[in-house]
């Protein structure tokens, strides 16, 4: 596969990872943990893109504070395409920010941005590849935005879904369908009904549109986005984009994503129909997919020794021995210093939890 020398890619990776707390810590976010295999989710996204993209086009976008140890983590990438935002702003200002930062740097006229996130697991990598390829033409040729939709399996209420209507013709092997509207986490009676009716995808969160495309769509729904690239991208032709005067541009931005900025307002918008496996690896119960289970059916990471144990998550290490007795369905994690115990079916809370520590002078020091 040829590479695109023409488009860029974005890799969105500045979440703390607060549902994989007690591993995932302000100091080691998710994206930065081996929590498959030997390589972090961020290395194994920025691999799956070189097929695709060239390595000077390929930009991380993270919290400042975890700049350094992605330049260090990825030392093939140039160190500048390593960028850290100075405030947590959501997806929707990480966006505009990067669409101005490339649109100052680069000499084509009106690249494709790909944007995605760095806490997906895929294996086939070259379906993967080839979907990409064709979204990056798909964007290019008519102007859209283009999304990549996941056929679901099951009823899921951690997922945003797509609604999609008719088929559009394209020329790759990668079949594509116009975006009736996008759809919050449901309930699981909601997911049921969407399942059954057969036309709603997964939201990935994987977007790409052109630099005049993004633009157009913040200028109709999210004017203030629209004004600050006008703004950025004289201030980043002349200076750094950890300058004070990009920073305070930034910073004045308020928190918003994508999905409410743009994709729920916008008319030209289609999907493509993912060929690839996906996971999105979200909290603790995600490793249900990705870790072999014992027979059991619990999966466990670390020294374990259980009596009527079932259907569990038990992670630890190789010192410290967990021992469970008469437990089911329950999320049980062990760090140096925490240990979290909570039912799997409430593992989307962890992130509440961690909110709550935050507040407390006395337990902050744990987040």
């Amino acid at each position: 596969m040829k590479k695109n020398s023409k488009a860029f890619a974005v890799v969105m990776a500045g979440g703390k990872g607060e549902r994989f707390w007690p591993q995932s810590r302000l100091s080691s976010p998710k994206q930065l943990l081996r929590l498959l295999g030997n390589l972090t989710l961020i290395e194994q996204t920025i691999e799956r893109l070189y097929p695709v993209f060239c390595k000077e086009n390929i930009f991380v976008v993270t919290n400042g504070i975890y700049v350094e140890p992605m330049r260090k983590l990825i030392p093939s990438l140039p160190s500048a395409n390593i960028i850290g935002e100075s405030s947590r702003k959501d997806t929707a200002p990480c966006i505009a920010a990067t669409v101005a930062y490339i649109k100052s740097l680069t000499q084509e006229e009106d690249p494709v941005l790909c944007f995605l996130p760095a806490d997906h697991v895929i294996n086939d990598t070259a379906s993967f590849a080839e979907v990409l390829s064709d979204c990056l033409d798909m964007a290019d040729d008519t102007g859209s935005i283009v999304t990549v939709g996941i056929t679901p399996d099951q009823p899921q209420t951690g997922f945003g879904y797509i609604e999609t209507g008719s088929a559009i013709t394209a020329p790759g092997s990668t079949k594509f369908h116009k975006v009736l509207q996008f759809k919050e986490k449901p309930d699981i009676e909601t997911a049921r009904k969407y399942l059954e009716a057969g036309n709603y995808k997964w939201n990935s969160g994987i977007f790409f549109a052109k630099s005049s495309t993004w633009i157009k769509e913040f200028t109709k729904s999210a004017g203030e986005l629209a004004l600050f690239i006008q703004k950025a991208v004289p201030v980043l032709k002349k200076e750094s984009w950890n300058s004070p005067d990009f920073e305070a541009l930034f910073n004045s931005l308020d928190p918003i994503s994508i999905d409410y900025a743009v994709m729920e307002h916008a008319d030209n918008v289609v999907t493509a129909q993912a060929t690839f496996d996906w996971d999105d690896v979200g909290s603790w119960t995600s490793l249900r997919n990705q870790l072999e289970p014992d027979e059991d059916k619990n999966v466990i990471r670390g020294l374990h020794k259980g009596i009527g144990t079932k259907n569990c998550i038990i992670v630890g290490d190789s010192e410290k021995l967990i021992a469970t007795v008469d437990v089911e369905d329950m999320v049980i994690v062990n760090t140096e210093d925490s240990l979290l115990v909570c039912s799997a079916k409430s593992a989307q809370k962890v992130k509440e939890l961690v909110g709550i520590l935050e507040k407390d002078p006395a337990l902050n020091k744990f987040v």
